[in-house]
C-alpha cells in the first residue's frame, strides 16, 4: 500500500463512526479542482507511510477508533488494498471506502466479501461533462455507470457526492445528474474550497445562495440530497 497521508481522528470522514482517515497516493484521474495534488502528481514529493506503521497505529487505537475511512488519490488502484482491508477488519474495526467508481469489478468483490462497510463515491459531474471534469479526455463512463448501479443495489450504505465548481458546473449539469442517480440515494453537494493544493488554477466556488438553487434542481430526482460543507 502507498499511503501519503493519516489523519489520526475524523468525526466528518466516516458519518456515525470516530474514524480515523489515511490517504493512498496516486489516481487515475487529473481533476482540475483535486484538493490532494501531492497525492495524485508523480512529480510532486510526497510524504511515505510503511503499511506496518498504520497497522500498529490502527492497533494501539482500537479501543478509542471506531473505524477506518480509506481515501486518496483513488484507493482502488492499490493492488493490495484487499489485503490492506482484510489485516484492518480482522482488528474489529468498520471500513469506508472512497473512490471515483472506475474498478467495479473490484468494488463488488469488496462488498461481497463483507470486506468494506460503507462507500462514498464521487460523482464528478454530468455523463456528458466528465472528461473535462475528471480531466481525462478520452474516458470510458461505463466503469462509472456499473459502480453506480452497484451501489444503487443497498447491500451496504452508501452514498453519492459531487464537489461543485462553478467553472465546472453548470444548471443543466446538475439537472442530468439527478436524472442519472434518480432514486433515493444519498447525495452531496460539496462546496468547493480552494486548499491550495490543487492540480487546476483559476477556480471558485458558488456561493451559499447559489447551492441551494443548485440543489433544489436535483431534489425533484433524489429527494435525500443535501448541502455538505456550507456554514
Amino acid at each position: 500500500m502507498k499511503i501519503s497521508g493519516l489523519q489520526k481522528l475524523t468525526l466528518l470522514d466516516y458519518p456515525g463512526h470516530l474514524a480515523c482517515t489515511v490517504f493512498t497516493a496516486g489516481c487515475n484521474f487529473r481533476c482540475p479542482f483535486c484538493q490532494n495534488a501531492s497525492l495524485v502528481l508523480p512529480s510532486k514529493e510526497i510524504s511515505q507511510y510503511r503499511e506496518e506503521e498504520i497497522l500498529n497505529f490502527l492497533s494501539s487505537r482500537k479501543h478509542i477508533l471506531e473505524g477506518l475511512c480509506i481515501s486518496g488519490g483513488e484507493p482502488t488502484m492499490q493492488p493490495d488494498l484487499t489485503d490492506f482491508i482484510r489485516k484492518v477488519k480482522s482488528m474489529g474495526y468498520s471500513v469506508k471506502l472512497d473512490t471515483n467508481g472506475t474498478h467495479p469489478k473490484l468494488l463488488r468483490e469488496l462488498i461481497e466479501d463483507q470486506l468494506i462497510d460503507m462507500v462514498a463515491m464521487d460523482i464528478k459531474n454530468s455523463k456528458e461533462s466528465y472528461p473535462k471534469t475528471s480531466g481525462i479526455e478520452i474516458l470510458n463512463i461505463n466503469s462509472i455507470e456499473e459502480s453506480v448501479d452497484l451501489l444503487k443495489e443497498g447491500r451496504i450504505p452508501y452514498e453519492f457526492r459531487t464537489t461543485i465548481v462553478r467553472e465546472l458546473h453548470t444548471k443543466k449539469d446538475m439537472d442530468d445528474i439527478g436524472k442519472w442517480l434518480y432514486g433515493s440515494s444519498p447525495y452531496y453537494l460539496q462546496a468547493f474550497v480552494d486548499s491550495g493544493d490543487l492540480i487546476g488554477t483559476n477556480l471558485t466556488g458558488y456561493s451559499k445562495q447559489e447551492l441551494i438553487e443548485l440543489l433544489e434542481i436535483v431534489s425533484p430526482y433524489l429527494p435525500n440530497a443535501s448541502l455538505r460543507g456550507i456554514d
